[in-house]
């Protein structure tokens, strides 16, 4: 052969059929399809060795598609099981959802015509409610599953399942019976949109795009006359009878009707001062107000105030003043430290029947609980002449009118402030004191503090805020006023009207309940749901109609799920959710569990943050950037701006971000992500090429014979997927996510298979040379694709299924986690690589200026002249350099081992170590620094026709004329 090319097809090129496309919408569903048939996930989770872990679902809510939140949310969820099922954990995750409550009613209501919903019984609509959350549940464990997500999805959780609702009913015994279950007359979050008491978690207050309140609210400054002074004020304060009047602010106008009492700050001073006359349309001369606060009222209320004697706020308790449109007289009390100088005049307006600090100081002084407000949001008869108004609307108006005919009005301006809406319908709530049922947190706190404290919280500050949060409770409004969802099982006594709730009816309703279903309390009489000795004990009763927080429905799934499945365990392991949930299903979880067994339902607690667009701002529609995850893996309508991505790249995307704060996705993201996804792919390409013909069992090669360069990788693995491993430890996905992509690009592409191509292409097929070679590529695209399982787990499966050698494992996921061996740590040979990696980049700048400048084409084309002043690190290049010098990990004595010479570390096709940077001088390609000088120069020799290295020694064969010295052995099979 004296023809040039014809020794191509003696080149050992890669071969494989793994795509360098995802083809993520053929493929994933293929491997999904392959772990269902083989039941990796059933197997693992019972047979793996390690002990039983669980991750408890937070249960979304079964009323609408998917969004990218949810992606978030069940693919962190993920990845950590994967992770813990790789370390042999025995992985069991019950996925659940929420399926009663309000949402679920609108949406079953709005899809009904006027006419059928006057006609829909509480049965009726109870029915419909189920349908339509068993179809989105269905709708949304198949999205669930598209991303990867594994369960047991064949057994969910759903809270509407008899055996679930009877054992949130057994919790709600448990809490009766220790005490903590009180019915109350007290003021709570009400929506009249929604005509429901609302818990905490189901508010939620507008903002705008900057993240400021977005409520305005009319506030206004009254004057109520005082009619008498308590007995510590009342010679100082006497000359200024009957024209004082007590100067309030209020955010609700609407209120007023309802004022019981005036409160004050005892450790603040107050002031008398007197009004510029006809400066305001009141009927006093002369107002009390907090003295700290006379100059910027005087102010606001554009007029003088002239101060004519102060008195402590303790003083001033026991004076009364006279409603200014009601004939009735009420206290000045001591409320506490939320009077403040803020805002406002320093003296609250209180109405105990709308509000809780009114409501608690109403308590102290014994006051009545006066709400003349009813469930649509209308004064009520006790309002008198406001009468039917509605008191967000044109009730407001008509109070501020009255106040002013009444001469009583100082002000009205418009006030932004954060204000409670109703999470469901967007719109405003009121505090209204109705009668509900209530879980006394008060009866528990201190256990559920303690509770708190034995929780491992990630990130660390979520345990301040549900401190915070719990420590500020006093109680948790329970009852509902809806038809979907659990019965409080209490009955009324028709004479007494007293409850009827105690240990043998709660157990009765609940085995009903276990066998029927909550239905049957809607089904059944009175007579058929009492226990026997009820029935005829001379007494009548009738059932409630409240149902229970949904907050409490899913609150139970520790009870109805991770204790009472026996496959699981309680506490679980790790709840996982968004960070509103400190206030929502975190702390209703730990309440029920805390009352009930005195322990939190959980070992750790991770929160993650909400999703954003890439400038910061939260999804919507109306902004437009809202990103669908069903497009992300599908594609949308255009595939050029919206290409089929598939699942990994969102799970790469999950894997990312820091999502212990909110997290940013974006079009430009995902395609960010795209190409990371691809780089990956495209490395275990051309690993799993190069390993053709090669057998880890069969043709590794021993570590001690290992060229350097090999154990330096080696050891390289040992520090890479120990920081993998460290990230999926601490839960920092996104430093998994960047050191996977960093030793794909810059250990493995740009450096060491970018050397590795020499060794693999052109020696001989089972060289010593190309085995060793393949021995790290094979450790390498072992490790990683169970490195990168969790997270890109159809890529990782897709790798493992081409793998070009037998395996006892038939998936990645049975194969464990990453196996590195403690004897490949070399950190002294890791520092002295690391030394020449950093030369390598060096010597890459020379050559680049010397390419740009078209003196070399490729680097082969190139000799590179070094010069370290450093004698001895200069010996240890001269020792790698000699080809001829023994190496003591050589397979042949008195040769070099063909691998760790310095030509094929910068892949030039010579390197020269020179005794002095002279001969560098005027060399138009170089560089000096105080430890290294570079020159580059033309190659010696001719170019080889097969490896395309220049040689002095080509043209000495006669049968082989156009090729090296390296060439002519490895077509014998000796190189």
């Amino acid at each position: 052969m004296t023809e040039t090319g014809n020794y191509k097809d003696t080149v050992n090129l890669p071969k494989t059929q793994f795509d360098m496309r995802a083809n993520a919408i053929k493929r994933e569903p293929e491997l999904q399809k392959f772990w269902a048939d083989q039941q990796i996930y059933e197997r693992l989770s019972q047979n793996n060795p390690g002990e039983i872990f669980v991750l408890h679902d937070g249960p979304p809510y079964a009323n609408g598609s998917l969004h990218i939140g949810h992606a978030l949310n069940k693919i962190l969820k993920d990845i950590i099981n994967r992770y813990q099922l790789l370390q042999g954990r025995k992985v069991r995750y019950v996925p659940g959802w929420d399926c009663h409550g309000l949402p679920i009613e609108l949406k079953v209501l709005q899809q009904m015509k006027p006419a059928e919903r006057q006609n829909l019984t509480p049965l009726d609509l109870r029915h419909k409610a189920r349908d339509f959350a068993l179809h989105t549940v269905d709708e949304q464990r198949q999205s669930f599953q598209r991303y990867g997500v594994w369960g047991d999805w064949e057994h969910p959780y759903l809270t509407l399942k008899p055996e679930y609702e009877a054992a949130q009913i057994g919790v709600f015994g448990e809490m009766v019976l220790k005490g903590y279950i009180y019915r109350g007359l007290k003021p709570v979050h009400w929506s009249p949109s929604s005509k429901t008491a609302l818990a905490e978690a189901e508010l939620e207050y507008p903002e705008d795009s900057e993240g400021r309140p977005a409520h305005t609210s009319r506030s206004l400054y009254a004057a109520f006359q005082m009619t008498n002074l308590g007995p510590a004020v009342r010679s100082q304060l006497q000359p200024f009878l009957p024209d004082l009047g007590v100067a309030i602010w209020t955010t609700t106008p609407w209120t007023i009707p309802a004022n019981l009492a005036v409160s004050l700050n005892p450790e603040l001073t107050y002031a008398v001062v007197e009004v510029e006359a006809d400066s305001l349309p009141i009927s006093t001369k002369y107002l009390l107000v907090a003295a700290d606060l006379v100059e910027r009222l005087s102010t606001t209320l554009s007029t003088n105030l002239t101060v004519k004697a102060t008195v402590p706020g303790k003083d001033l308790e026991h004076s009364t003043y006279r409603h200014p449109l009601f004939d009735r007289e009420s206290p000045i009390v001591i409320g506490g430290d939320y009077v403040t100088t803020d805002s406002g005049t320093g003296l609250v307006h209180t109405a105990p029947g709308h509000g809780d600090e009114d409501y608690k100081v109403g308590q102290r002084y014994g006051l009545p609980l006066l709400s003349p407000v009813d469930a649509d949001g209308n004064f009520t008869q006790e309002a008198g002449q406001f009468a039917g108004l509605n008191v967000l609307g044109e009730g407001n108006q008509a109070v501020i009118d009255a106040l002013s005919q009444a001469r009583s009005l100082l002000k009205e301006e418009p006030y932004v402030h954060k204000y409670p809406y109703d999470w469901r319908t967007k719109k405003p709530t009121i505090y209204r004191a109705t009668e509900q049922w209530f879980a006394s947190v008060e009866g528990f706190r201190e256990e559920a503090l303690k509770a708190i404290a034995s929780v491992n919280w990630i990130p660390a500050q979520g345990e301040n805020r549900i401190t915070a949060m719990v420590a500020d409770r006093s109680d948790w409004c329970i009852s509902r006023q809806r038809n979907w969802g659990v019965p409080i099982p209490v009955f009324y006594d028709l004479e007494t009207n007293e409850p009827l709730l105690n240990e043998e009816t709660i157990a009765h309703v609940q085995a009903i309940i276990a066998e029927k279903g909550s239905d049957v309390w809607w089904e059944r009489s009175v007579e058929e749901l009492l226990p026997e000795s009820y029935r005829h004990n001379g007494r009548s009763y009738r059932k409630g109609t409240d149902t229970m927080d949904v907050w409490f429905d899913s609150g139970s799934s520790w009870a109805a799920v991770a204790k009472q499945r026996p496959e699981l365990e309680y506490p679980a392991d790790i709840y996982l959710e968004g960070s509103d949930q400190h206030r929502g299903w975190f702390q209703s979880s730990l309440l029920t569990s805390v009352a009930t067994n005195d322990i939190a339902p959980y070992k750790t607690v991770l929160t993650h943050g909400f999703t954003l667009d890439e400038q910061g701002r939260k999804m919507s529609k109306s902004l437009g950037n809202v990103i669908d995850p069903s497009i992300v893996i599908n594609g949308g309508k255009n595939q050029k701006e919206e290409p089929p991505y598939g699942a990994d790249v969102l799970r790469l995307w999950v894997s990312s971000v820091d999502y212990s704060s909110d997290v940013p996705i974006s079009k430009n993201i995902l395609k960010q992500m795209g190409d990371v996804r691809n780089k990956i792919r495209n490395t275990a390409r051309f690993l799993l090429g190069n390993l053709h013909d090669f057998d880890l069992a069969k043709d590794a090669v021993p570590y001690e014979q290992l060229p350097e360069l090999d154990r330096y990788m080696l050891h390289r693995m040992t520090e890479v997927f120990g920081e993998v491993t460290q990230a999926f430890e601490s839960f920092q996905f996104f430093r998994f996510f960047q050191t996977v992509q960093n030793f794909c690009v810059v250990d493995l592409s740009n450096f060491y298979l970018d050397i590795a191509k020499d060794r693999l292409y052109i020696s001989a097929p089972d060289s010593f040379r190309r085995r060793s070679c393949q021995t790290v590529l094979a450790i390498a695209l072992e490790n990683l694709a169970r490195a990168i399982a969790p997270v890109l787990c159809h890529t990782a499966e897709d790798i493992w299924q081409y793998l070009p050698y037998p395996t006892p494992y038939k998936s990645v996921f049975e194969s464990g986690w990453v196996k590195l061996e403690e004897h490949w740590k070399a950190p002294k040979l890791a520092g002295f690589w690391q030394q020449l990696r950093q030369i390598r980049t060096e010597v890459n700048k020379v050559m680049e200026q010397a390419r740009a400048e078209k003196m070399i084409g490729s680097s082969l084309e190139a000799k590179v002249l070094l010069y370290v002043p450093n004698a001895e690190f200069r010996s240890l290049l001269q020792a790698l350099n000699l080809t001829s010098a023994f190496h003591s990990h050589s397979p042949s004595s008195g040769l070099g081992n063909r691998v760790d010479e310095l030509r094929y570390l910068f892949i030039s096709s010579q390197v020269e170590l020179l005794d002095s940077s002279e001969a560098l001088q005027g060399l138009k390609y170089s560089s000096q620094t105080e430890a290294l000088s570079i020159g580059v120069v033309k190659a010696d020799g001719e170019k080889c026709d097969r490896c395309w290295n220049y040689s002095i020694h080509v043209g000495e064969s006669a049968e082989h004329p156009l090729l090296c010295e390296r060439c002519i052995p490895a077509l014998e099979g000796k190189f």
